[in-house]
């Protein structure tokens, strides 16, 4: 405080602090960084009046910056193909994974939804899955062919194999040892096969959900249904897939444009 030229607390003014704040900004602070240190200064200001030490609070009408809307990170429509088709399906650990990685991208669904798949969850004849999302919300959404095929192996072939020893197990995907398949077992599945596939971003069960919902929109899918299929409350948190695309787009723009 004697640094900066103060003698009391009650001689802080909102210009000073304002100083502050620019020279935060001028040091290259995100907004988030700089939205923590107002709030801070706010509280330790409403402190000082309670305790009686000052008798103004400089912080009255500061503004809050603007966050920076963070875009989600996506993969590539090669890349998801790479990663679904790397598992060896000659094996029944492999049947297994193609279908998981098939449901988790085909869906959109989050991680602990597919985990928390039952067997009654599934139906392949009609072509669509159950899910129980977040508040024990219950929704539909359809699976592609694709899925449907690979679900239809896995439940044929492989999944009466790691059962052996679960005798009426109902969750749709298990280990090896028959159990519920864990949400660190999918993590270390997801990311061993992003790694053969050779891909280089970090892999995360939520990119896949939100490769899903960016494609679909890329490719002119009605936001509603995005926002059905997803199992988000508020449409304002689906758009942020249409800003997500309009990237997308423009990076395809200066890449391959002969005059971008």
């Amino acid at each position: 405080m004697e640094q900066a030229g103060y003698e009391s607390l009650a001689n802080v003014d909102r210009t000073k602090i304002l100083d502050y704040l620019q020279q935060l900004k001028g040091g290259g602070k995100s907004s988030r960084t700089i939205s923590r240190h107002i709030s801070s200064i706010r509280s330790f200001h409403q402190f000082l009046l309670r305790e009686k030490v000052t008798t103004q609070d400089p912080t009255v009408h500061l503004e809050l910056p603007k966050l920076e809307q963070k875009l989600p990170r996506v993969l590539s429509m090669n890349e998801v193909d790479r990663l679904i088709d790397i598992p060896d399906r000659s094996k029944p650990q492999g049947v297994r994974d193609n279908a998981f990685l098939e449901v988790l991208y085909g869906t959109g669904m989050r991680v602990s939804e597919l985990i928390g798949l039952n067997m009654d969850d599934i139906h392949l004849t009609m072509g669509f899955v159950r899910i129980f999302g977040k508040g024990g919300k219950e929704r539909i959404v359809p699976l592609g062919g694709s899925a449907i095929k690979a679900c239809k192996r896995y439940i044929d072939e492989a999944r009466p194999i790691f059962i052996v020893k679960q005798k009426g197990a109902e969750a749709l995907f298990v280990n090896m040892r028959g159990a519920r398949l864990s949400r660190q077992g999918c993590w270390k599945l997801l990311k061993g096969h992003g790694l053969k596939a050779g891909i280089q971003k970090e892999l995360t069960p939520h990119i896949l959900r939100h490769s899903f919902a960016t494609h679909l929109v890329e490719n002119g899918a009605d936001l509603r249904a995005v926002q059905e299929m997803l199992g988000h409350a508020d449409i304002s948190t689906t758009q942020i897939y249409t800003h997500v695309s309009r990237t997308r787009l423009k990076e395809v723009y200066v890449k391959f444009h002969p005059r971008a």
